[in-house]
């Protein structure tokens, strides 16, 4: 938010005077937000880069493996000073700056750490150390920014949210590391990147990570959403109740169906499908008032055919982007999708409006209503389209059951005896065999 004109520049301002000047909300402080987050990732990111790979990265580099930690533990040591330097620039000099000084931090560091691996020099534990160390100094900045933007650039009613999603995109940032290095750095000489070449996985991925997306975003707005048409906050918590009470109880029941009949797609499909039409009707019932039976219900059923479908998808991504490590197929799943919410969180909220007209509400904060009609039927068209993209062109073997199968039809064949007196019947036709290819697809 900006400050009228002839405020000093780091000046403190009560809430009272703050109030009394009267704040503007940009619609850019969600473009600085974005922009804040993305530094706080890429940092947390550089930061273990090495660790889950340091075996392989030691070998490839001849250093050891105390110089290998030494490369995470080096964040560690720079944050006790730049901690103390970083809370004088962002109160003193502002947070323009600081985030300014993070970006050329965080790109010399990266150019830093990359020399080793294009030229050719004596020492690289001193490029990759040096480009650590200038990583570390901004991640202190990064870390302190979230609360100090929300509370300059974001209204009483959004900046929660706001620090929110600067802070977390920090962890992120660590999960992505810990996951993508080792999918990717399989041996010094190979780095593929095979889950992006499979055309299912990527489809599932996609489409499964905006479901996750829509259901945190669900999660976080349901009390804002409900108070407007004057819910309770204890209605709210109980919706919320049922949501993860039936959700636990429909992934239950489904996964037990599943394991005995291996219909995976099938199971994705159609619960994605039911979940689809349960937030349609969550988005028109939730604008009435009174309905609170009608809105349990659908929250129930909203957690029953959506939680359903979450371990079932995260089998069918192993089962689709086999070889890979199981690990790395649900887990890059995941981290799509926690970015998928990020975004679709940041839309919904930036297209609610204020009600100037009286209303019925019962939210707290003390702003004018918002009206969330337009932000509810984004979020069921987009589990509509994903819905209906994954029902069209996902399609996939099961390639993990087929390798298995496989793998326990060569075991008995060397099990099965070699004299004459003990041969074997004469085997079926390959198509009639339960473990077939053809067979395990449907």
């Amino acid at each position: 938010m900006a400050r009228p004109s002839g405020d000093r520049p780091g000046a403190e301002a009560t809430q009272a005077l703050g109030a009394l000047w009267g704040y503007r909300a940009y619609g850019r402080r969600w473009f600085f937000l974005l922009v804040l987050s993305l530094l706080s990732f890429s940092n947390a990111t550089l930061w273990l880069s090495f660790a889950p790979v340091a075996d392989t990265i030691a070998h490839h580099f001849l250093l050891s493996t105390e110089q290998i930690n030494w490369l995470s533990r080096v964040y560690l040591v720079a944050s006790i000073p730049s901690g103390l330097v970083a809370i004088w620039v962002l109160d003193s000099v502002g947070l323009r700056w600081a985030t300014i000084v993070c970006a050329w931090l965080n790109f010399a560091g990266s150019v830093f750490r990359t020399v080793p691996v294009f030229v050719w020099i004596q020492d690289p534990f001193a490029s990759l150390l040096g480009g650590q160390s200038l990583c570390a100094l901004a991640q202190a900045l990064i870390v302190f920014s979230p609360a100090k933007l929300a509370a300059l650039w974001f209204p009483e009613h959004q900046r929660a949210t706001a620090n929110m999603i600067g802070t977390m995109s920090n962890p992120l940032g660590i999960l992505v590391a810990n996951l993508l290095s080792p999918a990717l750095v399989k041996k010094e000489e190979d780095i593929p990147v095979m889950l992006l070449r499979n055309k299912a996985y990527v489809i599932l991925a996609v489409c499964f990570g905006g479901g996750i997306g829509i259901f945190s975003s669900f999660s976080v707005l349901l009390e804002q959403v409900l108070c407007v048409k004057g819910y309770s906050n204890e209605f709210t918590g109980l919706c919320g109740a049922l949501f993860v009470v039936f959700g636990v109880l429909g992934a239950l029941a489904l996964s037990l169906y599943v394991d005995r009949t291996k219909h995976f797609t099938e199971a994705v499909k159609i619960g994605f499908c039911l979940t689809s039409l349960v937030c349609v009707a969550f988005a028109l019932v939730s604008q009435l008032q009174g309905q609170t039976l009608a809105l349990a219900a659908i929250c129930s059923l909203l957690g029953f055919f959506g939680f359903s479908v979450a371990p079932i998808a995260m089998e069918l991504a192993v089962e689709c982007s086999f070889p890979v490590g199981e690990g790395a197929a649900a887990g890059l799943i995941f981290v799509l999708g926690q970015a998928e919410g990020v975004l679709i969180m940041v839309l919904l909220t930036a297209l609610t409006v204020h009600r100037a007209e009286p209303s019925i509400s019962t939210c707290q904060d003390g702003q004018d209503p918002l009206d969330w009609k337009v932000s509810l039927l984004l979020m069921a068209g987009l589990c509509t389209f994903f819905s209906c993209f994954l029902v069209l062109f996902f399609h996939t073997p099961y390639r993990r059951l087929q390798a298995e199968a496989s793998a326990s039809c060569s075991i008995q064949k060397d099990m099965s005896p070699a004299t004459g007196d003990h041969e074997p019947h004469p085997h079926a036709p390959p198509e009639a065999l339960p473990w077939h290819p053809h067979n395990l697809q449907h």
